[in-house]
């Protein structure tokens, strides 16, 4: 599936299900569903709310979409593939689209009472994937990265998102980033995330691309853990649970 069929899909996804489908995925609006989206996927924002408006005439919610537009043909066909399924089945369908890694689950911090775990889950995906993708459309226009060659370092698991190399000879610089839904709100680094930041100093970045509910911008704070943010330890006990056989 291309990102064009991806963002397709969502569109279909949002139309067929509306509200509630906002819901499903942890959103609490279009505009902050189609910023994340949009980002996640590699397209603009208005590209998810156009197609849901493509397929709006063909379900009952309260828009009328684009009613004199005929469906084209390649939209039409997921109808055939995904018009069927259920909320559970379809979110999760979405939701498979950022799934890429196992390292991702703390990418935007909801706090653990705020909606349940399902829910929180896909949101940090997707609004995470979001703002990595944001990160690597716009780091040339970033003066202390203009200069820098992009390394992604998502799925290996180092401690940060990006590895930037200088031109000439030199240290590279290590880059996290975290997503926030509102103008302000908490952050959490992993354990290995906070002791490199504390190893590489100078050298390691923390990027926080905020509001997506709105407009997205974006914060760089540089030596994050010696810097002026102060970060408490927060410790928790996980079960874990396995099954063994002799065979």
């Amino acid at each position: 599936m291309t990102l064009r069929d991806k963002r397709i899909v969502a569109g279909l996804y949002f139309s067929k299900f509306d509200e509630e489908g906002l819901a499903k995925l942890g959103f609490t609006s279009f505009k902050e569903a189609f910023n994340a989206l949009g980002y996640a996927l590699e397209g603009e924002p208005r590209s998810i709310r156009n197609y849901r408006d493509e397929f709006d005439p063909l379900f009952p919610n309260p828009r009328k979409g684009w009613v004199n537009r005929p469906r084209r043909k390649y939209c039409l066909e997921w109808i055939h593939r995904f018009g069927d399924l259920s909320l559970p089945e379809f979110s999760a369908v979405v939701t498979s689209f950022f799934a890429v890694d196992s390292v991702s689950t703390d990418r935007q911090e909801v706090p653990d009472d705020a909606i349940d775990s399902e829910i929180a889950f896909a949101r940090r995906l997707i609004t995470g994937r979001a703002a990595e993708l944001y990160f690597q459309s716009r780091f040339r226009e970033m003066n202390c990265f203009s200069d820098y060659e992009l390394e992604d370092t998502t799925l290996q698991g180092c401690g940060y998102d990006f590895r930037l190399w200088p031109p000439s000879s030199g240290d590279f610089l290590a880059v996290e980033v975290k997503g926030l839904k509102e103008r302000r709100g908490s952050i959490s680094m992993t354990d290995k995330e906070f002791q490199t930041a504390g190893r590489l100093r100078e050298r390691f970045y923390l990027l926080i691309v905020k509001n997506f509910s709105d407009k997205p911008f974006h914060e760089i704070h540089q030596n994050p853990v010696f810097g002026g943010l102060g970060f408490d330890r927060n410790e928790r006990l996980v079960r874990q649970i396995s099954w063994r056989t002799t065979a």
